[in-house]
């Protein structure tokens, strides 16, 4: 998967002190495309790129689809995680291949026209970290290198051809859920060995190796939270749209009405089953969730000015950390969600040195 929306949008701040010096001071006191060309430079360039604060947002689709298949995570869930976090950093790293003309004109700062990360290395660094992710896939089996190869289709899709068309937020909504479907196919059993009949005039009954089905029941465990996950992007998406320029207060109003609905239901269901204390564990992954999102959304509905959007864009990404956790809550993985809650913070933390979007 890749991010929702556009790059970063420079911010503007108070001149400097070089600013009120003249052209020729100012022009000095830019940094030029050769700035930061050092070891660490280099590293907080690619760190820029593939917005890896983000990166907390992605191993909780794969436990959130295990949890929904009513499985524990195994080895097959750590493949999947592995090949959702390099699909996802190829995404990153493609769009901003796709993007560069545009960002040469309105980001100036991004990693690839500021000239610290050369274009070709970014297209290349997409395509190995796709190779890498469907290779990851193909060792929890086939099902899971199917869900892989149909989630990259789809990021690359996106980045190349149908970002900038009203297909968007749909387009990563799907990636979302097949991220989470992924993880379900992953952690899924293998092949089942079954006893058939013998052929005639044959007495033993040898297992012999099934193709496995999914049931009806596991499927639609497993749409549930994807379909969540997707109206979630979807929001979140529609609102990026919108981060460059701002302008924009029904749809940030829009996404807050279904963040806010899918944190309701998510309660709601908890406090229904009869199960006692446990059935509220989804509870404060729930209100968790509301509050990351919907807090920064009613302040870009309030006030839809560029900045304010783009924090709500980086609310609703970070925002995917307690959903995950409350979808896995609430199909009883406790363990699970409180593994993926505390990805929370850090998540947090890190996007306070490189913005998540």
């Amino acid at each position: 998967m890749t991010r929702p929306g556009h790059p970063h949008p420079t911010e503007r701040r108070a001149p400097g002190p070089a600013e009120g010096r003249g052209r020729g001071a100012a022009r000095r006191a830019a940094p030029g495309p050769a700035s930061g060309r050092g070891s660490g430079g280099r590293i907080r360039a690619w760190a820029e790129l593939l917005r890896v604060s983000a990166l907390f947002s992605v191993p909780g689709d794969a436990l959130a689809g295990a949890a929904a298949a009513g499985l524990r995570p195994s080895r097959g869930t750590a493949y999947a995680v592995g090949a959702s976090l390099c699909l996802y950093e190829a995404g990153m790293a493609l769009n901003d291949w796709a993007d560069r003309a545009e960002d040469a004109v309105e980001r100036p700062h991004r990693p690839l026209p500021s000239g610290r990360i050369a274009p070709a290395a970014a297209l290349g660094a997409a395509g190995l970290l796709t190779a890498a992710g469907l290779a990851l896939a193909s060792r929890a089996g086939r099902p899971a290198l199917t869900a892989a190869a149909a989630l990259a289709g789809t990021v690359w899709a996106y980045d190349l051809r149908l970002k900038h068309t009203p297909a968007a937020p749909a387009v990563m909504a799907a990636a979302r859920a097949l991220d989470l479907v992924l993880g379900a196919t992953a952690t899924g059993p293998g092949p089942r060995r079954t006893a058939v009949p013998p052929p005639a005039g044959r007495a033993d009954r040898t297992p012999v190796t099934s193709t496995p089905v999914a049931g009806a029941r596991t499927v639609r465990r497993v749409a549930t939270p994807a379909a969540a996950l997707a109206v979630h992007t979807y929001a979140v998406t529609a609102v990026s749209r919108h981060e460059a320029r701002g302008g924009s207060t029904l749809v940030p109003l829009g996404a807050l009405a279904a963040t806010s609905a899918l944190g309701a239901v998510t309660a709601l269901r908890a406090l229904r089953k009869p199960d006692g204390a446990a059935a509220l564990v989804p509870l404060l992954p729930a209100a968790l969730y509301v509050g990351t999102a919907g807090t920064p959304l009613l302040h870009a509905a309030l006030h839809p000015s560029p900045p304010l959007t783009q924090r709500a864009v980086g609310g609703g990404i970070r925002a995917m950390i307690p959903l995950q956790a409350a979808l896995a809550a609430r199909a009883g993985a406790v363990g699970t969600a409180i593994g993926v809650l505390g990805l929370a913070p850090l998540a947090r933390t890190l996007a306070r040195k490189v913005s998540a979007t």
